[in-house]
């Protein structure tokens, strides 16, 4: 049964990234020919993929320029593919920024702009707002990772220390209409939120970004407080007339791929309890709760009955306590193996569909009755020190599958034969 239900996991996974790849989900969104020229920019782990298909889809010329993360670019004829550093940006990601911005200089009302956003764009495009250092911003953008922080707050705050997030983007088009195409991975996709919303108004003020950095306890040097303490990085509001004409159209998201997954779980006469693309908080904290709902079902008191596998997406956070290397969704698996304790017949996997979980080489991995049993490492030390990565590393239980170049976060499944 190991081998049957190992295979049957990394199907769904293959499901759920196989219905987020650009050139399923994008064509069919692809807006009309201009009356003169268009122009593409965009950033993500998915940005070159998306530049490749609107290629092989557009009938017109094109030109610009997209970052996606080192490893995940491919060849383009027309539209100029750059890779950057994720998640802690570098200079060939300000290097990337500017260069967006370069190219949509000087556009009319007759003329187009398709912008390709995907996960990973806020980190991939770091042009930092005047008076800020790459190096203030790369320190800020570590310390909030570690801090637990949620993606919408971390974009909060990168927002109002850029010159490009927030909507800038689209203001530098002006009067160019923008098209946005977003392969979402942020719970609810906002589209304001998805890359820190280059190309759309935004809500969220300096002084929230303020309350974010107090919140959880960062310190920053003066010219970050300063700049967001006087308000001058203030973001284009809903409302702005030079929004006026733009458009956001969402081709791929959480919920895509896990219905995917649903219909092979189907095919083989599996039931499916689905939870949803848009669970938030400690990946420990959402295990522990889904083992007490994988303990209901084990004793029939549970929405469905055995055999039966729950889906769930989203994206938890890790708050890094420990020295060790490891990912949200091996954090969650290492805190569902505690919870589950060896539990006969419950099987799972937790993988990031964009291949990377954290910043190790891994997308996620298995988890298997006897994991415990097979490991010589005691996993609540593990979970202390954050190093979910050396647990299934040393099982040789780790999913390993490359850059897929998209992402629509994370994926969960739990199977309970």
């Amino acid at each position: 049964m190991r081998a049957e239900a190992g295979k049957l996991l990394l199907e769904l996974f293959a499901a759920a990234v196989a219905a987020a790849q650009a050139e399923r989900c994008l064509p069919a969104y692809l807006p009309t020919l201009p009356a003169r020229r268009t122009v593409v920019v965009g950033a993500g782990k998915a940005a070159a993929a998306m530049a490749q298909v609107v290629e092989s889809e557009w009938s017109g010329p094109l030109s610009g320029r997209v970052v996606t993360a080192y490893g995940h670019g491919l060849r383009c004829r027309q539209i100029e593919v750059l890779e950057a550093a994720h998640p802690v940006p570098d200079a060939a990601g300000v290097a990337a920024a500017r260069g967006m911005l370069a190219s949509v200089q000087g556009l009319s009302a007759q003329d187009l702009v398709l912008c390709l956003l995907s996960g990973g764009g806020s980190a991939l495009m770091p042009l930092p707002a005047e008076g800020i250092t790459l190096e203030e911003k790369r320190a800020l953008n570590q310390a909030l990772l570690r801090s637990g922080a949620s993606v919408g707050e971390l974009n909060c705050v990168r927002k109002h220390l850029s010159a490009i997030k927030g909507g800038r983007l689209a203001i530098a088009c002006a009067p160019a209409p923008v098209f946005s195409l977003l392969i979402s991975d942020v719970c609810g996709d906002d589209p304001a939120t998805i890359a820190s919303g280059p190309t759309v108004p935004d809500a969220s003020t300096c002084e929230e970004a303020l309350e974010i950095l107090h919140a959880y306890d960062i310190q920053v040097p003066d010219s970050v407080h300063g700049l967001l303490q006087s308000g001058k990085s203030e973001t284009p509001k809903p409302g702005d007339p030079r929004f006026s004409s733009n458009r956001v159209q969402l081709v791929a998201t959480a919920d895509n791929g896990l219905k995917a997954a649903e219909k092979v779980a189907g095919r083989v006469g599996i039931d499916t309890l689905m939870l949803g693309g848009g669970i938030e908080g400690e990946a420990r904290s959402v295990a522990q709760e889904q083992a007490a709902l994988v303990e209901k079902i084990r004793h029939h008191q549970g929405p469905v009955s055995p055999p039966c596998v729950i889906l769930s997406g989203g994206e938890t956070t890790v708050t890094v306590r420990g020295s060790g290397r490891g990912g949200r969704n091996g954090e969650f698996l290492l805190s569902l193996a505690i919870a589950l304790d060896g539990m006969p017949g419950v099987y799972a996997i937790a993988c990031d569909t964009d291949g990377i979980d954290g910043m190790g080489n891994n997308a996620g991995a298995l988890l298997y009755p006897d994991s415990l049993a097979r490991s010589r490492r005691d996993p609540r030390k593990s979970l202390a020190n954050n190093d979910s990565d050396g647990f299934f590393e040393a099982l040789g239980d780790q999913v390993v599958t490359g850059p897929t170049r998209t992402n629509v976060n994370d994926f969960r499944a739990i199977f309970i034969t």
